[in-house]
Formats: structure tokens, sequence, C-alpha cells
């Protein structure tokens, strides 16, 4: 089910009303229930997988951590080798399931360019939704374990919770071992009432779901308008369709991290970042330390350091850095799109890296002040421009459609749709681009205060008294239901992520 679903308005009060009536001991087999009964909702079947998956990195880390103290080079080799079988088995269902079908398209066209009978299997399995978040989470599991970074759960239930909380389960954020575990073991001594656990967790609900059907649904309607009709659009046009699909994905993605978190909170559990104020980065870098919080920090950690991070010498470290980023783009989907994404975000790092030193001599010598405003809005302009063309990629249906779509971007210019009005006529009425307008403006601010003030959402009202924190969420809860994008001309839009 999704978030933004008349089902999960039902689902998640009872959730929450048995969480808190059922004996405290007992809590934990209620919310394996729930989440087994959320992700089942989509298709009962690939509940088989999600179980599958967790048996086998359950049994994984029983037994590494029970010959954790046996020592000797064959012991070692054992732990290792059943480290590998965990995260082998696991990468196969993966790569089943989500890139045969790529993988068996490649190998055609490869082998039909040398005149050779092409294969003709083609699987078409339905991609389970959250695979790729709920294997993640499981493998670093595994890893953590073998790196005797945590001990392993040993029951088993409390561990099926871990790899299927539902709040987190379908598009994260991929929570780590050593913060949700250890969370899921104590949800006996969470209490029945805590003010301003709940508050604060309802107010990050409200944010989250403004944030998808007020600004995220509305967003959409302009980049698929964009995007379906680029072969007839102008400069400004696209421009405005990489821009609002910039909006589009943070907010969408954002949203159900936020949602998830408020969700986790209510129930006493703490959900880590996803992302932070990824739009207002000065670089590449600082954008990945901000965007997918989860996803970047579980690379690096599982990905990057292990193939030996930035210790071996730049060239190796510049290498590295690629592997992440087109395995980064591999695993948000089986497209060459997404590969030459990842492949963008890796090549802006390594190039920003190499001219570094020169763009500092530059500085000094005409005497730049790098502390100034503008200086620093000028690299934030610049950073938003590099990420949205690498979101043309993303969107694209191919390859092709994106550099056309740049193509034309750079030479159809139409400076007169500036001023004509016609952006009222992009996917959105005057009446609904506007509201899209005014929302991303309270985005900005909000993302504003966060940045420069360190002032999260959910704590602007902690000094007021309680009827007005009662007022904020009232008042948020009333302009989504009024204000959000319901109806013929929206649909009910999924979450971007659950593709992934």
């Amino acid at each position: 089910m999704q978030f933004n679903s008349i089902h999960f308005m039902i689902f998640f009060p009872v959730v929450l009303a048995v969480y808190f009536i059922v004996p405290k001991k007992l809590r934990y087999i209620w919310l394996l229930v729930a989440s087994y009964y959320f992700y089942m909702s989509w298709n009962a079947k690939y509940a088989i997988l999600i179980g599958f998956s967790t048996i086998i990195t359950y049994l994984c880390g029983i037994f590494i951590d029970q010959t954790s103290l046996n020592e000797g080079k064959t012991w070692e080799r054992l732990r290792k080798g059943v480290l590998i079988g965990g995260i082998v088995i696991n990468l196969v269902i993966l790569f089943l399931f989500k890139y045969l079908d790529f993988a068996i398209d490649n190998i055609n066209e490869i082998l039909s360019a040398v005149n050779i009978t092409v294969i003709d299997n083609k699987f078409d399995f339905l991609l389970p939704v959250g695979i790729s978040f709920y294997t993640f989470q499981a493998l670093g599991y595994v890893i953590d374990v073998y790196r005797k970074e945590i001990k392993a759960e040993y029951n088993p239930l409390r561990y099926a919770l871990f790899v299927s909380f539902f709040p987190q389960l379908v598009a994260g954020p991929i929570e780590r071992s050593a913060n949700l575990v250890n969370q899921l073991k104590n949800v006996h001594e969470v209490k029945l009432w805590n003010y301003e656990r709940i508050i604060k967790g309802f107010m990050l609900m409200m944010w989250g779901f403004f944030m998808k059907v007020i600004v995220a649904d509305r967003a959409a309607a302009v980049a698929n308008s964009v995007f379906g009709n680029y072969y007839a659009s102008g400069t400004f046009e696209l421009i405005m369709g990489a821009v609002f699909f910039a909006v589009q994905i943070y907010c969408d993605f954002a949203s159900y991290s936020t949602i998830a978190q408020g969700a986790a909170q209510i129930m006493g559990i703490r959900l880590m970042d996803n992302f932070d104020t990824p739009y207002f980065a000065l670089s590449i870098k600082e954008f990945w330390r901000r965007w997918h919080i989860s996803l970047s920090t579980w690379f690096r950690d599982y990905l990057y350091i292990p193939l030996g991070g930035n210790r071996k010498g730049r060239t190796r470290k510049y290498v590295n850095l690629m592997i992440v980023f087109l395995v980064s783009g591999l695993w948000h989907g089986a497209d060459w799109t997404y590969i030459v994404w990842g492949g963008l975000h890796g090549a802006y790092q390594v190039i920003a890296e190499l001219l570094q030193p020169y763009k500092t001599k530059i500085n000094t010598r005409l005497n730049v002040k790098t502390e100034t405003f503008t200086y620093k809005l000028s690299k934030m302009i610049t950073t938003f421009a590099l990420v949205c063309f690498s979101w043309i990629f993303f969107r694209a249906d191919s390859i092709s459609v994106a550099f056309s779509y740049i193509g034309r971007m750079f030479t159809q210019l139409n400076p007169w749709a500036l001023t004509n009005g016609s952006i009222y006529s992009i996917g959105l009425s005057r009446q609904e681009m506007n509201i899209l307008l005014i929302s991303i403006a309270v985005l900005l601010f909000v993302d504003y205060m966060k940045r420069k003030k360190n002032v999260r959402f959910e704590n602007i009202t902690d000094n007021e008294n309680f009827w007005v924190r009662g007022a904020v969420i009232f008042v948020l809860l009333f302009v989504v239901i009024v204000f959000g994008a319901y109806g013929y001309s929206f649909d009910a839009q999924e979450f971007i992520y659950f593709q992934f």
C-alpha cells in the first residue's frame, strides 16, 4: 500500500492502536505481522523473496557470530566464505528479478552485431517492490556482524522485523543494523504516551504528505508534460521540465523518508535522516553528503572503502569513485540511462578534484573572496544546474531521447516564453501552477531554516503551547486535504523510488 492512500490511513491507526494495547513483549511480533501485511498488499507471493533473503542473512549472521572467537585461518576462511555466500545469493536474486532482462537485451545487441542468433528468452519478472532497499539493508547487517561491529540477532522474528519494518521497507532509508536492531530489541520499553515524541512524529508525517501530494505530484504533471512532448518544446519549456523533475524527485523521495521517520517516531523508533537540504549544496560532493544519505553512506562503507577508498593514490581513488557511482546508477534501475546518470556524478567529482588546484590559483590571483554570499550563491546555482542536467538522463526513456532533449534545449531558443504566459500551459492550469510555485517557496524556506539556522521542521514549535502545536498539525492536514493533487488530472501518483 502507498502512504498516500486510504488503505494506509486505515492501516496505520489500527497498527498504532494494537501496538500500544498488546502486551509489551509481543509488540515486535505485532510489528512483524503488520510489516508483512504491508508488503504483501502489493503482491503476496513476493513475501517469499523477502522471507528467503531474511533466512539466508539470519543464518549467515548466526554462523559468523558463533565462530567469531574461533581462531585460525580455517575458521576465518569459513566465516569469509559464509559472508561471500550470503552476499552472492542475495545479489543473484536481485539480478534475476531486476537485471536479467536488461542483461539479455544487451547480450542480444552484441550478438546481433556479429550476426549470431539472439537469445529468445525474456522472463519479464514483475519487479518486487523495495527489493533493492531490503537487500542492501540485510547485506549491511551480515557485513557488520562479520566486521564485529554488532552482535548477531539470535531472535529470528526480531531479525525478520529488522529486514521488513514497514515504515522504511520499500523506499528507505536503508537502515544500519547498529541503529535499528538495537531499537527493535527495546520496543517493549516504549511508553504509551510521550507528548514530544508523538507530536513531532505527526508533524513529520504531515510535512511529508505536504511534500508529496502538494509539491511532488504537481511538479510531476509539469515534468511529464515536457518530457512527453520534448520534441515539440523550446529551450524555456525544456529547462522547466528538468527543473521541475528535480523538484519532483526530491519532494517525492524525501517525502517518503519523512513520512517513514514520522510513523516510526510515533512508535518510539528513530530512523536516520535520508535528506539534508541537498539543493543548497555548494558542490556535487556535498550534494551526495545530503542526498539519499542512507544509500551514499552504504556505498561508502561497503564498496568504496573496501575497494581502497582514497588510500591507494589519486588514480585509484578516481577509479573507485567511478565504480561506486556507476554501480549506484545501476542500483537505481536496469537501464543505461541510470548508468549514465551515475557516471555523470562520478565524472563531476573527478573533474572537480582535478581542477581544484587551478581554481584555487585563479581565485588567489584575482583576489576572489570565497566566503561571500554571492560566491556561495554562484556555486549553489552551478551545482544545481549540474544536478538538473544529470536528471535529464535519469528521467528520459532512453539515452537517445536524453541527447535529443539536451540538443533541443540548447538550440530551440524561445526567450519570449518568459513573458507570454506559456508557463501556464505546461501540464498545469494557472491556479494549479500558482499553488505549486507557492508551495515550492514554502519548501525552500523550510530547507533554508534547516540549512542556515539548524531548525528542523518538527522542532519549529518546540517552545509553543500544545494548542499551537496541534493547530500547526491541523493546518497542515487541512492544506494537504484541500490542496493535495488528487482527482482525474493527477491520479494517485506512486512514489518514484518504489520502482528501485
